[in-house]
């Protein structure tokens, strides 16, 4: 009977040994999600500056289609800046599609690149991109000041800059449509506003 009973008793402190860690480890846990708080896209103080209205552009795309940016427009626009030979463009083209095929009521997707239309006309077939606008335009990367690929311009529906940065993946891409949805120029900028 001893031997039952103090089995138990050691039992009963390794349970509650391994209570005490575990709620020590939620709480590293806790800790360490609030200081690797989500990173979003790299913004960049270049261009038109998040809150200013967008120069409104009327352009041809590279399949003849009209596209309008800045001013007024029935959904806020997500200007995706890419070039055929960036890898990383190429790995996020599913994802604009996705976009595009699954929130067309909520946002429009428009490409924009420069350089040579041939070039581009067979990177839009090879990576199924029919179905987005296309822009060639020098002017309009210059805009922007766009220095790195791949880059991102969120226009809200009044034609102003909601925000933009260097994006990188999917989660950086996602940052600035969810900063526009929150409000805020980034997540960045969101986070520290609800920690202050």
């Amino acid at each position: 009977m001893n031997a039952l009973t103090a089995s138990v008793i050691l039992l009963w402190l390794a349970v509650i040994v391994l209570g005490v860690m575990l709620w020590a480890l939620s709480r590293q846990v806790g800790v360490l999600f609030e200081r690797v708080a989500p990173m979003g896209a790299l913004v960049t103080d270049s261009g038109p500056a998040v809150g200013e209205a967008s120069p409104a552009f009327q352009l041809t795309g590279i399949q003849s289609e009209p596209v309008t940016l800045g001013g007024p427009a029935d959904r806020p626009k997500l200007v995706f800046f890419l070039s055929p030979t960036c890898p990383i463009c190429k790995k996020l083209i599913p994802v604009l599609k996705t976009l595009q095929r699954d929130e067309r009521r909520q946002w429009d997707v428009v490409l924009a690149s420069d350089g040579e239309q041939a070039s581009h006309l067979r990177f839009v077939r090879e990576q199924g991109l029919e179905n987005l606008p296309y822009v060639l335009s020098t002017e309009l990367g210059m805009t922007y000041r766009v220095s790195r690929l791949p880059y991102a311009v969120v226009l809200d529906q009044a034609g102003t800059v909601v925000s933009k940065g260097l994006v990188n993946s999917r989660e950086q891409l996602d940052s600035l449509l969810n900063a526009h949805d929150m409000g805020a120029p980034s997540i960045q900028q969101y986070l520290g506003n609800a920690t202050a």
